[in-house]
């Protein structure tokens, strides 16, 4: 069984004149599937405004949702003296 990644279109974003819809959408698709920017082609304008706008998406999910934010990483330094 397949998950279905809804399209930009879909959801009722509008994608800009001067970028390409296609890789716009690839771009927001690999943003809801947790997708990391590590190719090349992920780097190109279209995929890359795509892939923000699925970001900021699946932001505003999650509050929504009551999802605030995912707790922050402890960090400890610690010295040792002789």
């Amino acid at each position: 069984m397949a998950i279905h990644y809804p399209a930009p279109q879909e959801l009722g974003f509008r994608i800009p004149a001067h970028l390409r819809p296609e890789r716009f959408s690839q771009g927001f698709i690999h943003a809801l599937k947790g997708g990391q920017l590590n190719q090349v082609a992920y780097f190109k304008l279209s995929f890359r405004e795509g892939y923000r706008l699925g970001k900021l998406y699946l932001r505003q999910l999650r509050r929504e949702q009551g999802v605030i934010g995912f707790p922050m990483k402890a960090q400890f330094h610690m010295r040792a003296y002789q």
